[in-house]
């Protein structure tokens, strides 16, 4: 729901601040009726996806698990609308349904931090960017609410000019706007920190932990790689992040875990080898431990809520 307001919202003000319609926009559903967004709340769609017809723009807004109602016409719908010169894009999950149509093929997206490990593994053709906002020809994609109201700026930008673009930042005390090519904060596991507020020779740790998911390194030897002794390395890293290395190596492999049991039908014994565990029995025990309940458990109780129904889209 955040995505959807963050899109409405600047192009009203921009609306109102200049006393024109320059921006439109109609919330669409693949199917009439009204749909549910995760805040739980219901939106009556302005028109179906198989009557859009005229738009700029179209986004899909959804979670990572949404399926299109029906798999064969929706996918097809949009390429089609694309290939009148559309431009099609996604927000936050519903970068997962664009993806699933096709029209991501052999393209760069950017992907929300806590979806990263499921999205790669579903889509490993797809070129997944920590990029807030990427713009590619005719798809446009925002990793989540903010950068989506950084988006609607630029666009506005684009469109009103800079002015009016400051104004309508003034209004929602929208503090700065982001480069496209700014990298997303991602917090660091357990700490009140990000990753960027660490000290170069730990930042470049947890890169090196990020990049040797599915085959671990040895702490020793990162300490190595950051040119300091294992005891400084082991210090400075507790230090900064109020855990061991090997805690934190071990969290942030399990989080990339929970990401595919929440938004992926992947074995449980595929998923332990993609985070460097030798069975699922020992990611399931250390699961247990850091988030108190089995990869199991956790997967049958999401799968047992009321499934969400895809968020209608966004159109300028």
């Amino acid at each position: 729901m955040a995505c959807l307001t963050s899109a409405i919202e600047p192009l009203r003000a921009a609306n109102e601040i200049t006393g024109q319609r320059a921006f439109e926009w109609r919330l669409v559903a693949e199917t009439p009726g009204p749909v549910r967004s995760s805040a739980d709340v219901r939106f009556e769609p302005d028109i179906t996806l198989d009557a859009v017809e005229g738009l700029d723009h179209l986004y899909l807004i959804s979670p990572p698990t949404a399926e299109f109602a029906d798999p064969r016409h929706g996918p097809a719908r949009l390429r089609w609308l694309e290939r009148t010169g559309m431009t099609v894009g996604a927000f936050s999950g519903g970068i997962f349904p664009l993806a699933r149509s096709g029209l991501m093929q052999g393209r760069g997206c950017s992907v929300h931090w806590c979806y990263e490990a499921a999205f790669k593994a579903e889509f490993p053709q797809v070129a997944a960017s920590e990029s807030v906002i990427l713009r590619e020809k005719r798809r446009i994609t925002a990793s989540g609410a903010g950068a989506v109201f950084d988006l609607m700026l630029r666009l506005i930008e684009d469109r009103l000019g800079r002015q009016c673009m400051t104004e309508v930042a003034c209004w929602f005390q929208h503090p700065f706007v982001r480069d496209e090519d700014a990298s997303q904060k991602v917090p660091v596991a357990r700490t009140a920190a990000t990753a960027d507020r660490l000290s170069p020779a730990i930042r470049e740790a947890i890169r090196l932990f990020e990049s040797h998911v599915e085959d671990p390194l040895q702490i020793p030897d990162v300490a190595s790689a950051v040119e300091m002794s294992c005891r400084n390395f082991q210090r400075l890293f507790k230090r900064e992040t109020g855990q061991s290395p090997l805690r934190y190596y071990r969290h942030l492999r399990l989080s990339k875990a929970r990401q595919r049991v929440l938004y992926s039908n992947d074995p449980l014994r595929e998923i332990a080898t993609a985070v460097g565990y030798p069975s699922s029995g020992v990611m399931a025990l250390h699961y247990q431990e850091l988030f108190g309940t089995s990869p199991k458990d956790e997967r049958r109780l999401a799968s047992g809520l009321p499934q969400l129904v895809p968020l209608p889209t966004a159109a300028e």
